[in-house]
């Protein structure tokens, strides 16, 4: 087993204990062809200020509709749903919310740093206080010298660095993530697994991040929200008992084993 680094022995960010996102019993249902269909039933969950939550489960249990309920993408057909302290509409309003899709959705036609710079040229995010400087937001995801390039000069990886960046262009308070490194090889996943934990300790950002990998999942996370499915719902909230930061290395300690373990039998049940 690899010896976990010094610097994974440095105490985590602070915490606001109050809660960025709490949502109480919330239900999504749907009405198709064949009838309704329930994404989420009597889902509750607490994020606290500064928090990373991972969401972990089967396909088809509601992660991903989860986000769309807490960005005010899709409403929630009973419960409530507070986000930063307001409603989610209203967060939202505030442009306190950033999301980052499985794709990155870069326009093809416009160079990293435009792609960066466009929430800021759209419905008057420009105005909004408290905006980050574009070059310095490509700094900090490791793009510093790549302000020009265009999409098809760039890496999956690279693009999904970008991607990044424009949904922290804004300073969002809460960062909501749909599997945004799913596609990657594995090598350049867990490259950028290191670099979004020193993004959030950076900007200090709620996390809420959506994947399929265990090891993803528990690595990020400082709880992961085990989900089952058919409806979806919550089976289990498990805290990540890791040092921060975190590198790469600790994957292959016997507390990491054993809580990915831990993790694959709860969702093995679910």
């Amino acid at each position: 087993m690899s010896a976990v680094p010094q610097a994974a022995l440095q105490r985590a960010p602070v915490i606001n204990d109050s809660p960025a996102v709490r949502l109480r019993d919330v239900t999504v249902r749907f009405t198709t062809e064949r009838g309704v269909v329930t994404a989420l039933e009597r889902v509750s969950l607490t994020i606290p200020h500064g928090g990373f939550l991972t969401l972990l489960g089967p396909s088809g249990c509601g992660k991903s509709t989860l986000l769309r309920v807490v960005s005010d993408l899709i409403p929630s057909s009973a419960g409530e749903v507070e986000v930063l302290g307001t409603t989610a509409l209203a967060a939202r309003a505030r442009r306190d919310i950033g999301f980052v899709f499985q794709d990155a959705s870069l326009l093809a036609w416009r160079t990293a740093l435009e792609n960066v710079q466009l929430p800021l040229e759209v419905g008057g995010g420009g105005k909004r206080r408290g905006a980050r400087d574009a070059h310095e937001l490509l700094a900090m995801v490791g793009l510093a010298g790549w302000e020009n390039a265009y999409p098809h000069e760039l890496s999956g990886g690279m693009r999904q660095r970008v991607a990044i960046a424009r949904a922290l262009i804004n300073d969002p308070k809460l960062l909501l993530m749909d599997e945004p490194f799913g596609a990657l090889d594995e090598i350049t996943r867990d490259r950028l697994n290191e670099e979004l934990l020193r993004v959030w300790e950076n900007t200090g950002a709620t996390i809420l991040f959506v994947t399929h990998s265990i090891y993803e999942a528990a690595f990020l996370g400082q709880q992961v929200m085990l989900m089952a499915a058919r409806p979806g719902r919550v089976r289990e909230i498990v805290p990540v008992p890791l040092h921060s930061p975190r590198h790469i290395a600790m994957r292959d300690t016997p507390e990491f084993v054993a809580l990915a373990a831990n993790l694959r039998t709860v969702l093995e049940s679910c």
